[in-house]
């Protein structure tokens, strides 16, 4: 799951959301009307990211609600969500991320969940976090993925143990790494990991300072930012870069590529994003959307998700994957590690990390 949008961009269209002031729909709990157990009807719209419209997700779901219209649109950053739906853009189900979610949620853009019409709630992980619950403890989304951040290797290209983030700036590896840079928070965050930040999220602006100025006296250690796991795939098979950051899902691709890259959690601790399924303050289809969460969010839609090398939300799903992915899907993960989350200080990061690239 990839968040393409430049940083500028992200953070210009986050401003302009914020300067048109929120509304009261927010607030409101969206409540199904109709029997959830009975295939759903009519239209159902949903706007995501690509990975949670795949036929592997949506096709079990399609046969279930044979009589549903289902129409789908996705988006490569929740910023570019909450400026189309701005726009007009109409939708049932929106998904949201932990960190980016911050647009949609201060233009009132999304009505509050009812836990009691999901399912499996019961079963599930990372349900109250801050991020998933507002400030007045209801329901924003429910958690349907988690992508752990961390250190992939390649094993035939290091014969040593990896298992820091400072492994990424060892000057034994300069000009061979690549670190994730299609938006501002993984590259800042991994690296301020590796300096001793206990909590990147919540760095001030003096800690973010000594990253900056770190990352851009050693920016000679870095081959490049990676900016798509296709890419980065490419980047280990032509052997130009024998360790990067990515998450588990990543090294999954690599291998499956052809090269024997292992991922391992950092003793500094994980990062991860955490992302989910929301209903839109304008959703017309309810009951329909909450069909689509349930599925997502039950054992056998966890299952594929955790098949795809992602952190599952669902504790019941385990038994339904391969043993060789349970250790990356275990929904445990989410007890440890450090949630990526929208910074108090965002628009300092976004002009950290242009510095960064250019050098200044």
């Amino acid at each position: 799951m990839k968040r393409l949008a430049t940083a500028l961009t992200a953070l210009a269209v986050a401003l302009t959301l914020a300067a048109c002031g929120g509304d009261d729909e927010g607030d409101v709990v969206a409540k199904p009307t109709g029997d959830l157990s009975q295939p759903a009807t009519g239209t159902l719209k949903v706007f995501a990211w690509q990975d949670s419209l795949v036929p592997a997700l949506m096709d079990p779901f399609k046969k279930q609600n044979p009589d549903l219209d289902i129409q789908t649109a996705t988006f490569d950053s929740n910023a570019e969500a909450a400026a189309k739906i701005s726009n007009g853009f109409k939708t049932d189900v929106v998904e949201i991320c932990m960190d980016e979610a911050k647009p949609l949620i201060t233009r009132g853009m999304l009505k509050r969940i009812d836990p009691d019409a999901i399912t499996s709630w019961d079963d599930m992980a990372f349900k109250d976090e801050d991020g998933i619950r507002d400030e007045n403890g209801k329901l924003l989304m429910v958690p349907l993925s988690a992508g752990p951040h961390g250190v992939i290797y390649n094993t035939e290209k290091i014969d040593r143990p990896i298992d820091s983030f400072k492994d990424l700036w060892d000057p034994e590896f300069k000009g061979q790494v690549a670190i994730e840079g299609d938006y501002q928070l993984p590259p800042i965050a991994v690296t301020a990991l590796a300096m001793g930040i206990k909590d990147p999220m919540q760095m001030d602006s003096d800690q973010l300072q000594e990253v900056k100025d770190y990352m851009i006296d050693h920016r000679d250690q870095l081959r490049t930012y990676w900016q798509s796991e296709p890419e980065l795939t490419s980047l280990y098979k032509s052997g130009e870069v024998i360790i990067s950051d990515g998450n588990s899902a990543a090294a999954k691709a690599i291998r499956e590529a052809g090269v024997p890259v292992k991922w391992v959690a950092p003793k500094e601790g994980t990062i991860s994003w955490v992302c989910g399924f929301a209903i839109s303050a304008d959703a017309e289809n309810i009951d329909a959307a909450y069909r689509l969460i349930n599925f997502q969010a039950s054992p056998e839609g966890q299952a594929i998700r955790g098949k795809q090398g992602y952190v599952m939300t669902n504790y019941k799903a385990m038994p339904l994957i391969p043993k060789a992915d349970r250790e990356i899907a275990n929904p445990k993960f989410l007890e440890t590690t450090i949630p990526e989350v929208w910074s108090p200080i965002n628009d300092e990061w976004v002009r950290a990390f242009e510095e960064i690239k250019t050098g200044d």
